[in-house]
């Protein structure tokens, strides 16, 4: 997954934002291993150093002798060096993913097969990240750490359109945007939605029953024609027609500046968006550190809205000589203590049991419980040429300049879709 390196919960904000050469020692790494080798992203190497030396030093202390070693590499340069190295010899021991990146490599055979059994709270890991990991019925890696969206507006501006309470219903949303919309003009974003944002749009999807696509005997087949992803392609249309009267061919890189601009009421994205767009350099009004408010995102359907649930995992590669040492670190890592030590510096864990705890403290409550319901990308073969096509951003953007029809968009979509997603 492709992220900032700041997270932010809730208006106070919870700021957050592992490295390669395998020896040749043995695959069952061994007292006689003397190196292990990781890549972490520069996440690990600023926000949360001395978790990664405790994971370290909990591995040495059973392999006296074992040096690590650590790369570190930044999100957009990561994937380019690994490409590079896993068609040598030279492969990381561990390596971090971002949990959509899992499903290229997996399908590739890049990464070793692990024994959930050796990880501790793998029962209870969160579904959209324990999906990114399995593949074909087999788990290739190990979840990190999660990120969730949720929903964040402008005290201010609601109160000036005469709502006093945060919705707690879709209905009570809706309303308050009507309210906030009428108020402020035409030119005024009640609810800033770029319309080529295909992870909100699923949401929508995924709410009203729907999904991208569903797999049947052992193939994948496109599903956004059906009458239940069709209803919520339709309300996700309706946001876009009522509340997002912005640039309708945008996607939501940016939103977080647009958002500091302060024409916007309100967003829905990544935990981290609402206190960067809060930021002095972002924040064009200088209204909104004391002003934004986050809350659960309410669907169509009376529950809470499944989210995209992002984050990290961490894989072994399949060429790595230090396999089972490399699961030893890596639970190190991601056990109790490396949850409790995440969550600390602002992350969602990996696990329901953790996550259960957050949503007791009222500075976490707002992104955990927004957690609990999740979805994630179909775990097909192809579909990474599905992204890569921007098959779901075309048709979105098609949708929401009324370019097509809701049910010509997706019918077009899912032709698209099936071409490739079988496809290896």
């Amino acid at each position: 997954m492709k992220r900032k390196l700041v997270a932010a919960i809730g208006i106070a904000g919870m700021m957050v934002s592992i490295a390669a050469c395998g020896d040749s020692d043995g695959k069952s790494g061994g007292s006689d291993a003397k190196e292990l080798t990781v890549w972490l992203t520069v996440d690990a190497q600023n926000n949360w150093p001395a978790l990664v030396k405790a994971a370290d030093d909990a591995v040495i202390k059973k392999h006296p002798g074992l040096k690590i070693k650590h790369e570190y590499y930044g999100w957009p340069d990561k994937n380019t060096k690994l490409d590079a190295v896993l068609a040598t010899d030279k492969a990381p021991d561990v390596v971090e993913m971002g949990n959509s990146e899992m499903l290229g490599y997996m399908v590739k055979g890049a990464f070793a097969p692990v024994d959930t059994a050796k990880f501790d709270n793998s029962a209870q890991w969160l579904d959209g990240l324990k999906t990114s990991v399995t593949y074909e019925g087999k788990t290739y890696g190990v979840p990190y750490y999660a990120g969730g969206r949720v929903a964040t507006w402008r005290k201010d501006v609601a109160e000036a359109a005469g709502v006093k309470a945060t919705p707690k219903t879709y209905k009570e949303l809706t309303a308050a945007l009507d309210k906030i919309q009428k108020k402020e003009g035409d030119k005024f974003n009640a609810w800033y939605q770029p319309t080529r944002d295909w992870y909100a749009a699923m949401s929508f999807v995924y709410d009203a029953g729907g999904s991208i696509a569903k797999e049947e005997g052992g193939q994948w087949k496109a599903n956004l024609s059906s009458a239940e992803s069709l209803k919520g392609l339709t309300a996700y249309k309706k946001v876009v027609d009522d509340y997002m009267h912005g640039d309708k061919t945008k996607d939501e890189s940016d939103r977080y500046i647009v958002y500091g601009q302060g024409k916007s009421g309100m967003i829905f994205g990544a935990a981290w968006e609402g206190a960067t767009s809060a930021d002095p350099k972002n924040d064009k009004t200088g209204k909104l550190k004391d002003n934004l408010e986050s809350f659960v995102m309410p669907g169509p359907s009376g529950k809470n809205i499944p989210v995209f649930l992002g984050g990290s995992d961490l894989a072994i590669p399949v060429k790595s000589t230090k396999q089972d040492l490399a699961a030893e670190w890596i639970n190190a890592l991601t056990g109790p203590q490396g949850q409790k030590g995440l969550m600390a510096k602002g992350n969602l864990p990996n696990n329901k049991t953790d996550l259960a705890t957050l949503k007791k403290d009222p500075a976490t409550e707002v992104p955990a419980t927004a957690a609990e319901s999740n979805w994630f990308v179909p775990m097909a073969p192809g579909w990474g040429q599905v992204e890569k096509a921007q098959i779901l951003q075309t048709m979105l953007q098609e949708i929401g300049t009324g370019k097509k029809s809701v049910e010509a968009a997706a019918k077009d979509a899912d032709t698209a879709i099936d071409k490739v997603i079988n496809t290896k």
